[in-house]
């Protein structure tokens, strides 16, 4: 099988990262807040509030980042220490399991220092409610020993930036996200951003790209510039394998066709959710763990990664009774879509 065939192709849309992937995001990554390309609204707003920390002589407000992945909330916390100054520490929530893990963290702080806690809606709750002394008055308790004879030892720590970020807005606790004195929530790109990002991306890897391909490849990367970055790295790896190395747009359509992102973003797995609901259910209502199965795929792969950007897209409506296709989904896949009836003929779930 050629290399280019041998990638695996359902990963090109998703908006997740896995580690190896994130080393390669960070040599792309903007530095400062003046090379973000997009979100204007939150860029002059946490402009505001790191220029005026900075006049202050104290540390910024703790920072919640909210929205898909994707979408830059690690980029804005590192921005954020290097426009203060700062040191950065990285963790996640599904790390911290324990209040101890989260107490090793704070006690290692410097005064200044940034604290990035990704997927921060998954901490555990001990850990959780450590956090909210932690933010509010610069102290934990730490507790030595069990039962009776167990002694809470207060522990102050120096001045710190909490950058809290979470696709799950709606899972944090109400005393949580009252202790962040910023919320920002990220939107999904213009393609007329991502073009621009995916031309300084192209300077920055050393390809030669063409307006045009750049357009193209940003129309297909569904509003999320880490689909834009990878969608750019597949176009010039078949480029320069199969083409002249120039990433025009008659490359980028037939470097992406071969990967199966058509001209709206649709994967594989997209299409044949849509298919399957349009050409086997009528269109539906159908419950999502049939039409899991009927693609075959698990449940939460097509509850997570191909329905949002379907609903998105007004491919896809989710209903009491099911799923269904729009008429935009049949015109989609070059079918006539029927007249809708009130049967329900599908389990629902």
């Amino acid at each position: 099988m050629d290399a280019l065939e041998g990638e695996r192709l359902e990963s090109l849309t998703t908006a997740d990262a896995d580690g190896d992937e994130r080393a390669v995001e960070a040599a792309l990554r903007p530095r400062t807040l003046d090379e973000v390309v997009g979100q204007q609204r939150v860029r002059e707003q946490l402009g505001l509030v790191l220029e005026a920390a900075r006049m202050r002589g104290r540390a910024p407000d703790h920072v919640l980042l909210s929205g898909p992945p994707g979408l830059g909330k690690t980029t804005l916390a590192m921005i954020i220490a290097h426009e203060m100054g700062s040191a950065l520490r990285l963790t996640s929530g599904p790390a911290i399991t324990h209040a101890g893990d989260l107490a090793a963290i704070l006690s290692g702080l410097n005064e200044g220092d940034v604290l990035f806690i990704d997927e921060i809606h998954r901490m555990s709750r001990p850990a959780e409610e450590m956090l909210y002394m932690a933010m509010e008055d610069f102290r934990v308790d730490v507790v030595i020993g069990k039962g009776p004879g167990a002694t809470a030892i207060p522990l102050e720590i120096p001045p710190f930036t909490l950058v809290g970020a979470t696709t799950r807005a709606g899972l944090l606790p109400g005393p949580l996200r009252d202790r962040f004195g910023f919320t920002a929530q990220l939107e999904f790109y213009e393609a007329s951003d991502l073009d621009l990002i995916v031309r300084r991306s192209a300077g920055l890897l050393g390809a030669e790209l063409e307006h045009e391909g750049a357009a193209e490849i940003a129309s297909r990367s569904r509003g999320t510039p880490r689909i834009a970055n990878r969608l750019l790295r597949r176009v010039r790896d078949y480029a320069q394998v199969r083409a002249s190395g120039v990433l025009t747009r008659e490359v980028a359509e037939a470097a992406l066709e071969l990967y199966e992102v058509d001209a709206l973003g649709l994967d594989r797995l997209d299409r044949g959710v849509i298919d399957v609901l349009c050409r086997r259910f009528g269109g539906g209502p159908v419950g999502v763990s049939t039409l899991a199965v009927a693609v075959g795929e698990e449940r939460e792969t097509v509850e997570e990664v191909a329905e949002p950007f379907l609903v998105r897209l007004g491919f896809l409506a989710r209903t009491p009774r099911g799923r269904i296709a729009t008429p935009a989904a049949w015109e989609h896949l070059g079918l006539v879509a029927p007249t809708p009836t009130d049967d329900g003929l599908f389990d629902l779930d």
